[in-house]
């Protein structure tokens, strides 16, 4: 064991209705979904705080606090201009960090 901090890729996990939700989307929001995953799980701070932090993801994703008075609680990937979205915390533990999907959607 070490006593450096966890770095990703980081272990993400679903909820039971968010993966229902993700199985019944269409091909195209699949593909969208999961590549929005493979950019949170190796981001260093899947919630990009900071400034232009996100400046580095594709143009298609953005990412911010669901609630703005909420800034270290649950986060929002708004997917293609909003057409689809994933809901998101983010639990940074010593010993098992990780995602969890709360809702998906895709219209």
């Amino acid at each position: 064991m070490t006593d450096e901090p966890p770095a990703p890729p980081w272990q993400m996990d679903w909820t039971s209705e968010a993966r229902e939700e993700f199985d019944g989307m269409p091909a195209d929001g699949k593909q969208l979904v999961m590549a929005a995953r493979a950019e949170l799980i190796t981001a260093p701070d899947p919630y990009y705080r900071g400034i232009d932090t996100d400046s580095g993801l594709p143009h298609w994703i953005t990412v911010r606090p669901l609630a703005s008075t909420s800034p270290g609680g649950p986060h929002i990937a708004d997917l293609a201009g909003g057409r689809g979205w994933l809901v998101f915390t983010f639990i940074r533990r010593h010993a098992d960090p990780q995602i969890t999907v709360t809702d998906a959607f895709w219209a």
